[in-house]
Parts: structure tokens; sequence; C-alpha cells
């Protein structure tokens, strides 16, 4: 396989219109417990409510936590939980938190509450010991969110602010209460020694920490690129990778599933492909994931390949083996009509897809439907 292309960009600030927003469950604070909790919620406390995401991990693509922080962009107080680390055991994973994921969050104006686990259980369904049904200490959680409730600044201050002063602490939380769960757990956890090390390496400040998650964030990213996915909606094998800088200092490594460039007209499509083959559209959550990546897209600036300035064009594209013709939202609605009639959309897809349709158009990317190839 070719070199994949590289593309840098950078973004100021975001403006976006989300269409695809649920109805969200809504829970009291006095009795709230974010174990028992959907991922995606309104926090009532007194005549303040936080629009609350929840991570299952730290690492970005399990379980679809992009989908979830897309559920409460509506919300002009918007949180999300994150677990600090997550080990899953010694034959499982262990995931920790990348200053990227962080910073990202700054910039989509959420306030991240990092956590950790204190309780979790024995699982041997896999036929390897692991640990599972991991608990967040609740009241840890909760101590955060009132502290953030009379906290005035941005968001982009608190969480600079919650990785300045308070990851020593946190970690040390984290390490005591997986030597515990390992304890009563009888299963064996990864080593304790490489907990220390990301202990030591993001107590000595957030440029150390960027530093260490950046370094794991690209080797992820070259790796992803040598993965083949042969059900996405590719004319061609390769992918490109994207680097994304923003006034915060962030840097965010993305893959891009392709980047057709045309150089007469200096346009490069950055295309985010999602794929169903048991149905007609991919799921909500499998959508939500692009559209985040839209969000980042749509609002980049300085486009540059090799030093080259160009225009970002971004492409969602959503197919299906059961699809049986191609639409987009550029399409008149007309066209659209008999695309989703030929296509034999039933009323709730077809209503999704006029809410995609409608993001689209408002917030200048493409949307395209099709056939999976």
């Amino acid at each position: 396989m070719s070199e994949p292309i590289e593309i840098t960009g950078e973004i100021t600030g975001i403006s976006y219109f989300a269409k695809l927003i649920p109805d969200l469950p809504q829970y009291s604070f006095s009795k709230f417990n974010v174990n028992h909790s959907e991922g995606s919620f309104i926090l009532k406390n007194g005549s303040v409510n936080f629009f609350t995401s929840k991570w299952v991990s730290p690492k970005r693509t399990r379980s679809y936590p992009y989908a979830r922080v897309y559920n409460t962009l509506s919300g002009n107080k918007r949180i999300t939980i994150i677990p600090l680390v997550k080990d899953e055991g010694a034959n499982g994973d262990r995931d920790f938190i990348q200053w990227d994921t962080i910073s990202l969050m700054s910039l989509l104006d959420v306030n991240v509450i990092l956590g950790y686990y204190k309780t979790a259980e024995q699982s041997n369904s896999s036929g390897k010991a692991k640990i599972t049904n991991q608990q967040f200490d609740n009241s840890y959680i909760k101590r955060k969110i009132r502290e953030l409730q009379g906290y005035q600044s941005s968001a982009l201050h608190w969480n600079l602010l919650q990785i300045q002063t308070g990851l020593d602490d946190l970690m040390n939380k984290v390490i005591a209460s997986y030597s515990r769960i390992e304890k009563r757990s009888s299963v064996k956890l990864h080593s304790s020694a490489g907990l220390q090390n990301f202990k030591d390496k993001i107590i000595q400040g957030y440029e150390n920490f960027m530093k260490f998650s950046r370094e794991k964030a690209m080797f992820a990213s070259k790796r992803e690129i040598r993965t083949s996915h042969k059900l996405e909606y590719l004319s061609t094998a390769s992918k490109a990778r994207i680097t994304i800088k923003n006034y915060l200092g962030g840097l965010y490594y993305f893959t891009v599933d392709e980047a057709l460039i045309n150089i007469k007209c200096k346009i490069v499509e950055l295309i985010e492909s999602k794929n169903s083959t048991s149905a007609k559209l991919p799921s909500q959550d499998d959508i939500k994931d692009g559209l985040l990546k839209m969000i980042l897209y749509s609002n980049l600036k300085e486009v540059k390949i090799d030093g080259i300035g160009f225009l970002a064009k971004p492409i969602l594209i959503l197919t299906s083996v059961k699809n049986i013709t191609e639409f987009n939202s550029d399409m008149n609605d007309s066209l659209l009509d008999n695309s989703m009639v030929e296509n034999n959309f039933n009323k709730s897809e077809k209503a999704l897809l006029l809410k995609l349709i409608d993001e689209a158009r408002t917030n200048n990317f493409l949307l395209k439907v099709g056939k999976c190839q």
C-alpha cells in the first residue's frame, strides 16, 4: 500500500447546528448514580441543567462516545464523564485518557469530569479471566459536579484546571482502587508499573501529558492506516491522516477514510464512511460518530497538503448492501423523494434521512447515501 496522504488544518472556533438531538432522560442530582444512568442525559440540580454524557472507556473507539457527546450539544452547560484509566485485566485491554480527548472536548465547550472505577467483578465469558461491570466512585463524580456548578469560567479553563491540579490525587485513587479490585476479584491485572509510569508522565505538567498522549495517538493513527476495511465505501484502497491544530494548542490525529484531491480546483474531499450489512442505514450511534467528524471538518481552515492550500469539502457517506439507488443532499427535494421511494425506506428511516439532509445543508457538508460496493 502506498504512503497515506498527510493533511493539516486549523480550527479557530466551532459553528454547527445539530439536528439529531434526542429527548434525553432526566435525573435529579440528589438521587443521581452515574453507574445507573444512560449514556446521555440531563442532570438537574436546582436551577441548573447539565447536559451530560458518559464514556465507558477513555478510548474514543469504544461504545460510540462521540455519539453520546453529540446528543448533549443542544445544552448550554455540557459535561462528559470519562474514566482516567480502564483496565479489563491482563487478558484484556488497558486504556488511558489522552490529552487530545480533553482538548477536543474543550473545543466543543464540554466540561470533562475525570473519574475512576471503584468496584468490578470477575468475568470468564471469553474463557479468559477479565473484570467486568466496572463501577465509578459515584461520590467522587458528584463532588466534582458540585465543584463545576460553582465554577464560572469556560470549559477550557475547567478542563485545564483538572489536568494541572487534580491528576496526582486521582491517579493515586486509580492505583489503589485497581489494587483492591485485583485482590477481591482474583483476576490478574496489568502491571502497576504501567499506572505509575502514566502518573509520572502526567503529573509533570500538561505539556508532558500532551507529548506523551500525542505519541500514543500518532501510533494508533498509523496502525489504523494499515487496517483494511473491506466494507467501507472507498474508491481507492488508500486512506489519509489529518492533523488538526486549534487555538488551544491541541493537536488531533484522525484517520480519514478517504481524501480525494482535485489539484486544479484546490479542493480536498474529506470522506467519512459508515456501512451497514443488516439494515438500509447504519445505526444512529454510528452515524453520529461520523457527524462529530463533520463538525470538525466543516470548521477547518488553513487546510494544507505538502504546504499547498486546499479548500476542505467534508462528505459523510452511508452505505448498505440493501440499497438500490444512490442520492445526496445536494439533490432537489423531488429527486430525493423519488430515491427514497426506490430504496423503499420506511417512515422512520425517511424521517432520519430528512433530518440528516437538513443537518448537511445547514452545516455545509455533503451527505451521500448509496450501495455498498
